[in-house]
């Protein structure tokens, strides 16, 4: 059974459809009782990180990965699990994983091009390191809507990165902590394989306990 955390910053809609394209048991509860009787839980996010750390149930979620259960963030979600974000100035974040969050400058390296901001659209994926979230999976395209980054040659938890004029982490992941900064329920095929891959660890640590 997987929990869908609802803080009134997620894209709820999406993620539970794209849960039930794969027979996935889900609900999507604040509560956290709930919460913690999930197998997994799965924190959506679209928007501020200092308003969606106001409003998450913080606690919670730390209690839920310290008990070694699959944790998987996506898009802001992503961004909650790492220590901070320079984003509406510092803000603290959940401190799951190393790294800050920061904002794509706008410019290249030596500033003598402008790109676009908000990074939006399709970029194809290239896996890092293995992790039982990419296993059997091919490099592909996905999509990414998203001003705030984790720079992935810093980034000891990259799985997989991209490039957006930054070496981007788009997924990332230890232990039982996982994040895709794009959005997996809109990217076509490698998304929902990514989604699927993600309940077979949930299955299989459920199964283990």
């Amino acid at each position: 059974m997987i929990g869908i955390v609802d803080y009134g910053m997620g894209n709820l809609f999406s993620v539970s459809k794209a849960l039930e394209r794969l027979n996935a048991d889900y609900f999507i509860t604040s509560d956290k009782d709930k919460l913690l009787q999930a197998d997994a839980l799965i924190l959506p996010g679209v928007g501020s990180f200092r308003d969606a750390m106001e409003l998450l149930p913080a606690a919670t979620i730390k209690e839920f990965a310290a008990s070694g259960k699959p944790l998987l963030g996506i898009c802001l979600g992503m961004q909650l699990l790492f220590e901070s974000s320079e984003e509406n100035g510092f803000t603290k974040g959940l401190g799951l994983l190393p790294g800050s969050v920061r904002r794509f400058p706008g410019t290249t390296n030596d500033s003598s091009t402008a790109y676009k901001v908000p990074h939006m659209g399709w970029n194809q994926l290239e896996f890092v390191k293995p992790s039982p979230l990419t296993a059997n999976l091919n490099e592909d395209y996905v999509y990414f809507v998203h001003s705030y980054f984790i720079n992935a040659e810093n980034s000891p938890v990259t799985i997989a990165k991209t490039n957006y004029h930054e070496q981007v982490a788009a997924v990332v992941g230890r232990d039982n902590i996982f994040g895709m900064q794009f959005h997996p329920e809109k990217s076509s095929k490698l998304g929902m394989a990514l989604l699927d891959n993600f309940l077979k660890i949930a299955a299989e640590r459920n199964a283990v306990r």
